[in-house]
Parts: structure tokens; sequence; C-alpha cells
């Protein structure tokens, strides 16, 4: 696969007795100052596969065995595209250790609100709490400066994604839980999403630094449940079937925004990439029975306004 623009031509190291890894010398990868059509369109196709696969890891009763098959299909997957790829540049590695371990933060955060909560409420809630937060990192770490349109857009995304996640009413006591624990989510989403965004920027290929950060994230949920689960609960076919399914489209999903951080500012694709919380929407009123009232609707075309703004 070939190398993303903004790249230097690789340079040759010193030769020694075993074959040794060109390493990039030159300035990270520089993003385009603005999205175009197509990268929004991909990202929010990678919006959609999210929803999917969050919600298969809904429907597993068993969320730690879920989230356990999920982390091996992601590995393995992750394996394979390694040796076609190889590994990323070794800059990019420690990014890529700090997300692994973020990731698996992410994870318990998520088996946590949907164990609280319901799937269109709590889903939004974490995906709304990062966008602006992903914003405020890119300014500070990635010196990314946002125009007026753009900033704008990311804050009435933002305000769209919490209006669809209190959108079935307001909160009581018995909400505060889930609540807690999916804006605990959010954080750790964009905790993860400003390190990757640095994290890619620093590998010859996005394609090698996703596939390496599934390598790395996979096991732990996996370890965590082999001590945890009886053998019985690893032959329960329904888990193993929708456990792989959902990280065929988590890999598919997350490289694919990875990809778009290489070529567009992180703040924008993170806000974009959060319209999932519309398909998550639609998935709980056809797959979970859930509401899908006008408030939502109303927030959808708040969510759709952000777009527009953004991609100005």
């Amino acid at each position: 696969m070939s190398a993303c623009p903004g790249i230097r031509a690789r340079q040759k190291e010193p030769s020694s007795a075993h074959p040794v890894r060109h390493e990039q010398r030159g300035p990270l990868m520089t993003a385009q100052p603005h999205l175009t059509p197509a990268i929004i369109a991909v990202v929010i196709g990678a919006g959609a596969l999210h929803a999917c696969w969050n919600a298969i890891a809904k429907q597993v009763d068993d969320r730690l065995m879920a989230f356990a098959v999920i982390g091996i299909g992601q590995a393995v997957l992750g394996g394979v595209v390694l040796a076609i790829t190889g590994l990323p540049y070794r800059t990019a590695i420690p990014f890529a250790i700090a997300s692994g371990v973020i990731h698996v933060g992410y994870n318990l955060g998520l088996m946590n609100s949907y164990r609280l909560g319901a799937f269109n409420q709590t889903y939004p809630i974490a995906r709304g709490t990062s966008p602006l937060v992903v914003a405020i990192g890119a300014y500070f770490l990635a010196d990314e400066h946002l125009g007026v349109a753009a900033l704008a857009g990311v804050m009435t995304l933002a305000v769209g994604l919490m209006s669809q996640a209190f959108s079935a009413g307001r909160l009581t006591r018995a909400d505060m839980p889930a609540v807690v624990a999916a804006v605990l989510t959010g954080l750790t989403i964009a905790a993860y999403t400003i390190v990757d965004g640095l994290g890619v920027r620093h590998a010859h290929d996005p394609w090698a630094y996703a596939a390496f950060l599934y390598v790395l994230q996979g096991p732990p949920m996996a370890t965590v449940a082999a001590l945890r689960r009886p053998a019985s609960k690893w032959r329960d076919m329904t888990t193993i079937r929708r456990g792989l399914a959902a990280a065929a489209l988590s890999v598919v999903a997350y490289a694919t925004v990875l990809w778009a951080q290489t070529r567009a500012p992180l703040a924008e694709v993170a806000a974009i990439r959060e319209t999932s919380v519309v398909f998550a929407a639609l998935i709980g009123l056809v797959v979970f029975g859930e509401d899908f009232g006008r408030r939502r609707v109303a927030a959808a075309v708040v969510i759709a306004t952000g777009i527009v703004l953004i991609g100005l």
C-alpha cells in the first residue's frame, strides 16, 4: 500500500550486518486544511459501521465475553494486515501503546454504559462528549486552529449529539449511573482520538498503525475473560459469531477514521465520525424497539447542520 501524501521518501539507514527497517526522518504527515466531500462521506460511513458493531456488542448478554471475542478478532485481523504492511515507524509505536491502554479503559466504560442504560441514550452521550474535547486537545497538541465555520460546526454538532442523548426527556436519579459511565467513556474516546491522530501521522501507513494498535488492544479483554469465565462460555457460537462480526466492522471503521485523520484536521474528522449516533438511534428503533420521536428528528437536523458547517 502506498504511503500517504505529505510524507517524505524514506532515507537510507547506515548499512549493517542485519537488515534495518528504513525510518522516516522528515517532518510529520500534515493534514489538509479542509475536509473534502469524499472524506466526509467516508467518515460518515465509518460512523455507520461503528454504530453497527456497538449494537452487535449490546445484543450479547455477557458483555465481557462479547468484548473478549471482539478483541481476539481484532488482534487476528491486525496481525494479518501487519504481515502485509509491516510495522509502523518506530516513532509511532509509543502512541499506539498509549492508545492501547486507553482503549482498555474505553472498553470497560462502554461495557458499564450498556449494562446500566439504554443503547440510544448512553451511546450518544459517550460519542457526544468527545468532539469539543478533541477540538481543544488538537489546538494545544497538534497546533490545529479551526476556522470560524468549522468551529461553529463542531459546537453545533456536539449540541446535536447531546440533544439526541437527552431526547427521551429529563434525566432521573436512576439514570445518573449510566450517564456518568457514558461521560467517562466519552473522555476516553477523546483521549484515544487525540493520541491516535498524532500517532498515525508519525506512521508511514495508517493501515499499519491501525493493525498494530489492534494487535495491542485485542488481548487484554480476552485475558480477563479467560480468567473470569468458564470454558463453556467459550463454546457459545452465538457470542463467537456476533463478536467476530463486530470485530471486523470495528477494524474497518476505525482504520478508515485513522486514514481520514492523516488528510484532515483531527477535530473535524472526530466530530463527523460521531454522526454514528444518528445510525445508533435508527438501530435502537429497529433492533431494540427504542422510541424515535420528534426530538430525535430535531437533534438529527442539528447534527446535519453541524456537518454542513464543518464542511464549508
